[in-house]
């Protein structure tokens, strides 16, 4: 049986902050994201992680786009790494982007990296051997659907965050058989990359191997936008370079990204919300959690 988590959960899961600390005190998240077409991805969970908490963020994008995703986010530090014709991350980005993450906190990685050959053995390469917590998310997911069993061979602990069509490529399976048993989606998944799982969808599912299970009441239909998914990639990423444990981060993510979705909601309406309304919101989220 799946417990809910609460306003007190996730307060209690907050990391405290002293009134002279430095922004090194507060962690550097790398992001991996974006392709041709695909900036915006990437940019969203910049600006999401940036919210977090989080005292330096970078993000790690193809070469090509490094000038243009730069000129949008005046608080995110960028990296190019090489890109293949494709516009997607090249694999011999790997290297260059494992060297780079040895001194970071965390790392999020996924939103809008495409499909290409390069950009899933980029993936490959670089989820098994990224030196610090990641988060996984998106097209970093599906290139690896049907091989979830790869990511129990991870140098670092890290957390999955499905929708169900991801869900059921990861497991070979259905949409329909996922959501008819998402517990059992969300253990078999924990199970089989030996990783926390976030299972995404109204009561998305928190869990990791052995479990328990863990179910967010926070969010609304608003949610379901493009985008939605990159916000809660970076402000994840963010919370785990802040260093909090994979699980609680993940509770800690999943409940204060649909709190910020409800406060959008209420003050704008859910049927014309975008990702971006989320984020704006973020800082209230925060703010409601710490004084409930």
């Amino acid at each position: 049986m799946a417990t809910i988590v609460t306003v007190e959960k996730a307060r209690s899961l907050l990391p405290k902050r002293a009134s002279d600390a430095h922004k090194g005190d507060f962690g550097h998240v790398f992001l991996l994201a974006g392709s041709r077409g695909f900036a915006g991805a990437a940019k969203l969970a910049a600006r999401a992680a940036e919210r977090s908490g989080v005292g330096l963020v970078t993000l790690g994008v193809p070469e090509p786009l490094q000038e243009s995703v730069a000129s949008g986010l005046a608080e995110t530090m960028t990296l190019g790494l090489p890109a293949g014709k494709d516009g997607c991350l090249a694999a011999a980005a790997a290297m260059p982007a494992l060297d780079f993450a040895q001194q970071k906190s965390a790392v999020g990685l996924g939103p809008g990296l495409g499909q290409g050959e390069g950009a899933s053995q980029f993936v490959e390469t670089f989820a098994v051997r990224c030196p610090v917590p990641f988060a996984l998310d998106a097209d970093g997911l599906n290139a690896l659907s049907g091989r979830a069993d790869l990511l129990a061979l991870k140098q670092a602990p890290c957390v999955l965050t499905p929708h169900p069509g991801e869900m059921a490529r990861l497991l070979q399976c259905t949409v329909p058989e996922v959501q008819a048993d998402r517990e059992t989606a969300a253990l078999r998944l924990a199970e089989k990359a030996q990783a926390v799982v976030v299972l995404k969808g109204a009561g998305t599912l928190i869990t990791e191997a052995g479990g328990p299970i863990y179910i967010n009441p926070t969010g609304n239909q608003g949610l379901a936008k493009g985008g939605s998914g990159d916000v809660l990639t970076g402000l994840l990423a963010g919370l785990l370079a802040q260093g909090i444990a994979p699980l609680g981060a993940a509770q800690l993510a999943v409940f204060a990204h649909g709190l910020a979705a409800d406060l959008a909601a209420e003050s704008i309406g859910a049927r014309g919300m975008i990702a971006s309304d989320v984020i704006a919101h973020l800082p209230a989220a925060w703010r409601s959690i710490e004084s409930s």
